[in-house]
């Protein structure tokens, strides 16, 4: 009977030494794909920082180019190109207002969930954006339309097939940049959601 308990206390010892060596390689491969799925966000939050560094550069650039064209060389008004310059300002305070919730979030050592909900923040405030960038710019475009007629009514006409050209351009990039953004804000809550088990991150 002894060596019966002995031998079942042996085989228990041998399956709890197999079990534990089995816990230890399942936590080895959560820990890598952890680094992992870590990795690729860090990517995807990276891409969308320089894109916003790229729109802040370029707004910050539009306001000493929008005097040299629109005030020294067209002639329009000064109140315009201070418009102009008030606007870009904006676009770049709001964008750096973002971008802090995707450098703020390092995903290499923070806590996901936490990660998860400014990723969330910043998609619904680059979503939000709309309702206010597109009436400002539409509101801009026509200003620039009535500053151009009161130069010379002819030559507007012309420059306002120009001014039509670029501005579909610039609402088709536009709206490329802003779908690619959400894509990549979305994809990182998807994945923060299947690593952490937290469900509903998108929807903060």
């Amino acid at each position: 009977m002894n060596n019966e308990f002995e031998n079942n206390k042996a085989e228990f010892e041998n399956m709890r030494e197999q079990m534990d060596t089995l816990k230890r390689k399942l936590e080895q491969q959560e820990i890598v794909n952890d680094r992992i799925i870590r990795h690729s966000m860090k990517n995807a939050a990276s891409n969308i920082m320089r894109r916003y560094y790229i729109i802040m550069a370029v707004a910050l650039l539009m306001i000493p180019y929008s005097y040299w064209v629109f005030f020294l060389t067209q002639g329009l008004s000064l109140a315009f190109w201070i418009g102009t310059s008030v606007l870009m300002l904006i676009c770049a305070g709001a964008t750096y207002y973002n971008s802090l919730n995707v450098s703020r979030s390092n995903m290499m050592s923070k806590n996901l969930i936490e990660v998860g909900r400014r990723m969330a923040r910043a998609k619904k405030f680059d979503a939000n954006w709309l309702f206010f960038g597109i009436p400002a710019a539409i509101a801009w475009l026509f200003w620039l339309t009535w500053e151009l007629y009161q130069q010379d009514a002819e030559a507007a006409r012309y420059m306002l097939y120009g001014v039509i050209f670029g501005a579909v351009l610039g609402i088709i990039i536009g709206f490329k940049i802003h779908f690619k953004t959400q894509r990549q804000y979305q994809d990182i809550i998807d994945q923060i959601e299947e690593l952490s088990g937290e469900n509903g991150l998108g929807d903060e």
